[in-house]
């Protein structure tokens, strides 16, 4: 019994491109050919054939199937180096699935920041944009913290969406008047969240690299009113624990 190319494809089911290029990597050794000059396939190619089929399923790389089939000592400890990086891919497929559900159930929007699905509603387009890049600089620990704020920070909500809608030349009451508004949460989370003092112990970068693109995507995300607003904020409640440190000494 023999097949063409075509029907050997068809009984493994595959593609004839694909015997070709297993012809081309040495994979499959060349068919003989019949009087018309096509190949003729016996039943060692096909069993051949579905042995690289079968390696190529388990997640061998092509490159190491003839090895692996030769049965050689480095054959276990390969499967298992496989086994490992399909144990990654199954944790990555089910953390994808669980943060799917959340999105839908949210209906956040489908690029929400990792982990912050559930309050993406609660984030302009700026500060989804810069816990992104957070996600980038900061190591776990650290975004978990950053979600607990976001969950937490509902005192301060209206103060935020004026703060989001702040124009370029906001006038000067209007940039105190909002950095007071926001300078308790912040103040809150400096008690709570001490790190954020020193931020370079949460940073999975070095910090040079780290400041270097906060300050680049701030200076992009946020105009200069409310850049100016968050840093009178930040001074206001540093003073704020300042004078409650001194109040209870």
């Amino acid at each position: 019994m023999t097949w063409s190319t075509r029907e050997l494809a068809d009984l493994a089911g595959t593609t004839v491109n694909t015997i070709r290029h297993y012809h081309r990597l040495g994979l499959m050794k060349e068919p003989v050919r019949r009087y018309n000059g096509y190949k003729q396939y016996g039943v060692r190619d096909l069993v051949r054939l579905l042995r690289i089929r079968r390696l190529a399923e388990l997640g061998v790389p092509l490159a190491r199937i003839a090895e692996v089939s030769r049965g050689g000592d480095d054959a276990p400890q390969l499967l298992r180096e496989i086994d490992a990086d399909l144990a990654a891919d199954v944790e990555r497929i089910q953390q994808a699935r669980a943060d799917i559900a959340v999105i839908l159930r949210e209906e956040a929007p489908a690029d929400s920041p990792a982990g912050f699905a559930s309050v993406a509603r609660r984030l302009s387009e700026p500060d989804s944009s810069i816990i992104h890049i957070y996600s980038r600089l900061y190591d776990e620990d650290a975004m978990a913290d950053l979600r607990r704020m976001v969950e937490t920070d509902g005192d301060a909500a209206g103060v935020g969406r004026e703060i989001d809608a702040l124009p370029a030349d906001a006038d000067e009451p209007t940039r105190q008047r909002l950095a007071e508004g926001i300078a308790p949460t912040i103040a809150q989370n400096l008690v709570d969240y001490p790190w954020l003092g020193d931020p370079a112990q949460k940073m999975s970068k070095n910090r040079w690299q780290a400041q270097q693109t906060f300050v680049a995507a701030a200076a992009e995300l946020y105009n200069p009113a409310q850049l100016d607003v968050f840093a009178r904020a930040g001074i206001l409640a540093r003073e704020a624990l300042l004078t409650q440190t001194a109040d209870s000494a």
